[in-house]
């Protein structure tokens, strides 16, 4: 992915070649995207969606220009991933990233008490606490309006390029 532009911007074509020129350098395929991400506003609701979802559109373009053939995404409210810990030693001496219940459900995003990497520099306190503010307005039925009214704008466009969108189940 095209990490150091904001959620809900296009992906300068440079940077999409440069990511591509990596990938292949490294003896890669450049066939899947993870992830374009999905701005709060459309999953929200909120008037500046359609904007946000144009640029979607402009993003989906511009990766099958450079042949990309799948690009996933999340609808997740907020935290698109959710892990307890980030260096959990396996077996073999590797590492891994876990997620356990128990551990998450002592934590509270609020007050810091939740707090990894990627959170700590996408949000303040006060921009997370509006944040979830924002989306006690917005129940399951809500949610699931506002996928099917993102689908309808980007999915045309895929089939138009060729791409194909796999959302996350979470």
């Amino acid at each position: 992915a095209v990490y150091d532009v904001p959620v809900g911007e296009v992906w300068p074509v440079e940077r999409i070649q440069t990511l591509k020129e990596q990938v292949e350098a490294s003896g890669l395929a450049f066939d899947v995207i993870e992830s374009v991400p999905v701005h709060e506003d459309i999953k929200l609701g909120k008037p500046s969606r359609d904007r946000y979802i144009a640029n979607y559109a402009e993003n989906i373009r511009r990766l099958a220009a450079a042949g990309i053939k799948v690009i996933c995404y999340n609808f997740m409210p907020v935290f698109d991933w959710t892990r307890t810990q980030l260096d959990k030693e396996l077996p073999d001496g590797s590492n891994a990233l876990v997620f356990y219940k128990e551990q998450l459900e002592k934590m509270d995003p609020l007050t810091g008490e939740l707090s990894l990497p990627g959170w700590d520099s996408s949000y303040t306190k006060d921009g997370l606490k509006a944040l979830f503010d924002d989306y006690a307005k917005v129940d399951a039925e809500k949610l699931w309006d506002n996928l099917k009214y993102f689908l309808e704008g980007i999915i045309p466009v895929g089939e138009e390029v060729g791409i194909q969108m796999a959302i996350h189940p979470d």
